[in-house]
This record gives structure tokens, sequence and C-alpha cells, in this order.
């Protein structure tokens, strides 16, 4: 199950990045992570931005209501979004 958090500005949750995949796609969710995968390369940000976008377009919200907290330049990545509940997360991404 994911690990969402309604914090104060929006809901926190974890994302572990797959770089360089065939296509952008959900993968599932590992470890109270959720697995995304994404086409683009881990250079120079690249990753991030598409990770970021693909995340704003899945969850129907502007690509500035996505954030990343933590995680620039790894795998692990924790994420903010604003203009969702937790509940409204959870029901698009299951």
């Amino acid at each position: 199950m994911l690990d969402l958090r309604e914090e104060k500005g929006g809901v926190t949750f974890r994302v572990k990045v797959q770089p360089r995949a065939s296509r952008n796609q959900l993968a599932g969710v590992m470890d109270g992570a959720l697995r995304v995968r994404i086409t683009a390369p881990p250079v120079d940000g690249e990753a991030n931005e598409a990770c970021l976008r693909f995340l704003a377009g899945l969850l129907g919200v502007p690509f500035k209501s996505v954030e990343l907290v933590s995680g620039h330049t790894g795998r692990n990545k924790t994420v903010r979004v604003t203009g969702r509940s937790a509940r409204d997360i959870m029901n698009i991404i299951k």
C-alpha cells in the first residue's frame, strides 16, 4: 500500500524512479513507495522533470502543483502534490 501523508500544503509520498524505460508508466507500489518508469535519462535533471510531469498528468493537476521535496540525485524521491487529497490520489493510482 502506498504511504501517503496529508500535510499542510499537500500530500507527500515516496517515489522510486526507473529512468531510461521503454515508456512512461506506473510499475506498482513497493515498500510504500510508488514505482514509476520514465523514458528520460538521469542526466541534468531530465528524469526528475519527466517524473514530475508524468505524475501531474496522471493526477490531473498542473505541473506546478507537483514538487520534488527530496531525492534530487537518486532514484528514491519524495514528492509533494497540492490540489489533491490522499484519498483522491489513492483512487487514481489503484
